[in-house]
């Protein structure tokens, strides 16, 4: 008999060394089978025991009962946060040095660039010395983008790949407490909440990872580019270091209410829906088990505010559920 799901293929992640994980040459194969045709869900390699779900969760788990034991020590209510930021903190600290690196190099390359348009400028040709400098200039731009490159794709499959192991770990831990919920909780708690939960809410922990350096990296990077421009410009720079900052706060606060608001409605919606689904499948098994095979009608309000009938020829067609 053939298994129901075939074995995973060996990730090649594994066993690769240090040039094939710095370089992604462990994913040339899978490039290969992509370009001579259309990837299938088979091609996928398995995961990595390090990033299984059983794995993640019950280190994230661990965690938190330690975080739970401190709080009853010390009576106050446990934090999550508090318990994700110390299992995750080490190798997000790491990958922060990383993204450190990456804008430092980002920074350099304008400065370099200056100085080979500045000889071009004040070209000498019997200048031996400003040209052997410009060629240094212009050889240490060229590994500033290289070095751009590889550090960019790097730092953002790495702190992706934490991202996505907080998700899981999270995940684990919702699923575990769902089924684990007594009868007195699971009416507080309804299922659309946690299906938003799995579904919307975690997906933010991916968003966040990726961008949360910047925090401490952008006001950083804006002081050296302010300190660079007053040694080129003058006190001149402070009106243009004054317009970024006014169209900054002008676009964060109207995009961030959009978001916000765009981001409510559709998980309104969503539990609104799963939640009149879930109520009339009770209601058809109800109806099924009490009243037989009568002519019964149940209304629906719809999304517009109208309501809809669902005839008992749907409501008893044994194609929508299974008895």
């Amino acid at each position: 008999m053939l298994p129901v799901y075939p074995e995973a293929k060996h990730n090649p992640l594994g066993d690769a060394n240090i040039c094939s994980r710095l370089l992604f040459w462990w994913l040339t194969p899978l490039f290969r089978v992509g370009y001579k045709r259309r990837l299938e869900e088979d091609d996928m390699y398995s995961v990595l025991p390090e990033d299984r779900s059983a794995h993640l969760g019950e280190e994230l788990r661990g965690y938190w009962h330690r975080e739970v034991s401190r709080a009853e020590k010390d009576a106050r209510e446990p934090s999550l946060t508090k318990a994700i930021i110390k299992c995750y903190w080490k190798p997000y600290l790491v990958w922060g040095i990383f993204t450190f690196l990456e804008e430092g190099t980002r920074i350099v390359q304008p400065v370099l660039l200056g100085k080979i348009i500045s000889y071009l400028e004040y070209y000498d040709p019997s200048d031996s010395a400003a040209f052997h400098e410009a060629l240094a200039y212009a050889a240490g731009l060229s590994v500033c983008v290289l070095t751009w490159a590889f550090l960019h794709h790097l730092y953002f499959y790495h702190i992706q790949r934490v991202g996505m192991r907080l998700r899981v770990a999270v995940c684990h831990m919702i699923y575990r407490k769902a089924l684990r919920l007594s009868n007195s909780a699971t009416r507080e708690a309804s299922t659309s909440q946690i299906v938003n939960l799995l579904s919307n809410d975690v997906n933010r922990f991916d968003q966040v990872t990726m961008f949360l350096h910047f925090l401490w990296v952008g006001p950083l990077q804006a002081v050296v580019v302010t300190a660079l421009l007053w040694m080129e410009v003058g006190i001149s720079c402070l009106a243009g270091m004054a317009v970024l900052i006014l169209l900054l706060l002008l676009q964060s606060w109207p995009s961030g209410s959009c978001f916000h608001h765009s981001g409510v409605r559709p998980q309104l919606t969503q539990t609104t829906g799963i939640r009149t689904v879930s109520e009339v499948i009770t209601g058809i098994r109800t109806v099924k088990c009490t009243l037989g095979k009568s002519h019964f009608r149940i209304l629906l309000p719809d999304r517009e505010g109208k309501f809809y009938y669902m005839s008992h020829h749907i409501l008893y067609s044994p194609r929508h559920f299974t008895e």
